[in-house]
């Protein structure tokens, strides 16, 4: 991107715009190169400015959560990565049990508020990192739940500046995917929950937390679970495991000894290295066991060449 066309944008901007942003220092995993831009909208108008900005002059857009779901490529995003997570933060929780939460919120703090309230059913979600409007869109769940059980409708805005309106039955929601439009962005949320029993919400939520903290590698940093399970019987953490690839290391990336289906960051991993990893993995799980991983985790800013030879890695090259 043109210095003059960054500075352009940031001039258009009453919001925070960061110029050639490192982005390592915004994902889990901690690497990945720069963005030309970088940008906390501070309201909705800003949004669609800079939406508008970016449609009419063809530039690519990236939409950002906590950065817990993404690898970004070592070579960076020569465009604008837009995150809420500092600003659409409102939270509005009513005696009726219904919510309006805006995408910046970060989940585990809906989960804790609900839980103080005794509201049930995302209780198991503890834990799980990442904003609202990243879960909404991977439909993120777990031991079950998942966040689109209790979902009325959301509000978006699409690349023109115009709002949007989807109701629940409008989208199609299923294991860790949403039908949600990947080139607009998720604003706001309606929610309509259920009260229940609080003493037996706090153990559920405290098995969930118990469970994360005895199997998972919470100690490095990671994107969580690369891979989508393959079905509801067979865990994709167990065929890596059983291809024998647990504690594979790629420099400082390694396949993790405590849970196969995390790749953790031991400080100074490369994305190529987390790549490489995922690439191996891919290759044999379908050569013993004839399965296809489906990634979970987003790639961000991979090019062709950077994939070469690796087609079968099903996910959007943003």
């Amino acid at each position: 991107m043109l210095d003059s066309t960054k500075h352009e944008i940031y001039n258009l901007l009453k919001s925070k715009v960061l110029i050639d942003e490192p982005l390592k220092k915004h994902t889990t995993f901690g690497v990945g190169g720069v963005a030309a831009l970088f940008i906390y909208p501070c309201d909705i108008n800003d949004l669609k400015v800079v939406l508008k900005y970016c449609s009419k002059n063809n530039i690519k857009t990236f939409f950002m959560g906590s950065g817990s779901n993404l690898l970004v490529s070592d070579n960076g995003f020569d465009g604008v990565v837009i995150c809420l997570r500092k600003s659409f933060k409102n939270f509005e929780f009513n005696d009726s049990l219904e919510a309006k939460i805006g995408t910046g919120v970060m989940l585990g703090h809906i989960v804790r508020t609900l839980t103080k309230n005794s509201v049930q059913g995302l209780e198991s979600l503890i834990g799980v990192p990442g904003t609202l409007g990243g879960a909404l869109i991977m439909n993120a769940g777990a031991y079950g739940s998942e966040i689109s059980n209790y979902l009325v409708n959301i509000r978006s805005i699409s690349l023109d500046g115009k709002e949007k309106i989807y109701y629940k039955e409008d989208i199609d929601f299923s294991y860790r995917y949403s039908s949600i439009p990947r080139d607009e962005i998720v604003v706001e949320a309606n929610f309509k929950f259920k009260i229940g029993d609080l003493d037996e919400i706090k153990i559920q939520k405290e098995k969930a937390s118990q469970s994360r903290r005895s199997n998972q590698p919470l100690q490095f940093r990671s994107a969580g679970s690369i891979f989508k399970n393959p079905n509801t019987k067979t865990a994709a953490g167990y065929l890596i495991d059983q291809a024998n690839l647990k504690g594979m290391k790629i420099g400082d990336a390694e396949i993790s000894k405590k849970h196969a289906n995390f790749i953790v960051n031991h400080g100074n991993a490369s994305s190529d290295n987390i790549l490489q990893l995922i690439k191996i993995i891919k290759k044999e799980v379908l050569s013993k066991f004839k399965i296809n991983l489906e990634l979970e985790v987003k790639l961000m800013g991979f090019n062709s060449s950077e994939l070469k030879g690796v087609a079968w890695i099903k996910t959007p090259l943003v």
